[in-house]
This record gives C-alpha cells, structure tokens and sequence, in this order.
C-alpha cells in the first residue's frame, strides 16, 4: 500500500452557500489534515480520511465566523472537527464515503477529479485531487434560519463543498 501525505501549502478547503438567495458566500477552513493510501495508480481502492478544523473556518468576517462557530451551526466546542473517510475508492469520476458534522454521520458521493501523479523538480512524488459535493446543512443539525422579507432564506440549507488536495508520496 502507498502511503500520501497531504501538503496543505498546495491545498484547500472551500464551501459555497447562497445568502439571501442572490449571492454566494464562500469559505474556508484554515486548518484541515488528510491522508491517502492506495495500490492502485488510478486510486481505484483508495482510502481517503480527511479532518477540518472547525474554529479555523474563515468567511473574511469575523462576526459571520463567530457566529458559525456557535451552537446556531458548528457548535465548534462541543463538535470541532468535520471528518471525512472514504467507503469506496475513485470509480467513474466519483468517491463515496461518510462525512461527520456536529456529531451526525451522513453517506455522501462527491465528485473526484485526478489530476494526475508527477516527479516534482526536486524527485518528490506528487498527485492532486478536487473532490466537490453538496449537502444540506439541516441534516447535520445546523440548523439556524431566518427568512427575507419577501419569504427568501438568508442562508440556504444547500451547501457546496469543494476540496482540492495535493499529496506527496510517503
């Protein structure tokens, strides 16, 4: 089994959610850490575990973070960490797996794009993934709202996720 080691200078954590059904905001979480391993070049027996931070995540407003770290969304100190780990290996563009948010575990499909495996200039191994899939925030029990006044949400319950992830072989 090949073991990769994320290289988080090379990586990303990102999510989209509409606000008040106009515009999207996105996100990020600062810290995050993932591992991979697989036989296979194609990572068609991959396993991927992935773990994010839930106090790093940045809107660029600190008073939206603040709130989204409390027990309106996150609950980030009770629940500080989103996990993800992989039940399948990349088949046909995509990955299955659980993700854990808030304590509750969901099955979830993403979309897995390989970038592809090349020697870096300095013989380092290296390959890159984008992994995307959407979720409803309320199935993880974050589940604050408020609506428009013309009956809109503020914040959708649809949540877009999207993870680039470049690793380096061990």
């Amino acid at each position: 089994m090949t073991q990769w080691n994320l290289d988080a200078s090379h990586s990303e954590v990102q999510f989209k959610v509409k606000h008040m059904v106009i515009s999207t905001v996105t996100g990020s979480f600062d810290q995050f850490s993932a591992n991979a391993e697989s036989l296979a070049n194609d990572f068609s027996d991959a396993k991927f575990a992935f773990t994010a931070d839930v106090a790093s995540i940045n809107t660029k407003n600190a008073d939206r973070d603040t709130h989204l770290k409390s027990e309106d969304f996150f609950s980030a100190d009770q629940y500080p960490q989103i996990k993800f780990e992989s039940t399948s290996g990349i088949v046909d563009g995509k990955i299955a797996g659980e993700i854990e948010i808030k304590g509750t575990k969901q099955p979830i499909v993403l979309s897995a794009d390989f970038g592809g495996e090349i020697v870096d200039p300095w013989g380092m191994t290296r390959v890159g993934f984008e992994f995307e899939g959407e979720i409803n925030r309320k199935d993880f029990g974050l589940s604050w709202t408020a609506t428009t006044e013309a009956g809109g949400l503020v914040v959708s319950d649809k949540v877009k996720l999207i993870v680039n992830l470049e690793f380096v072989k061990a």
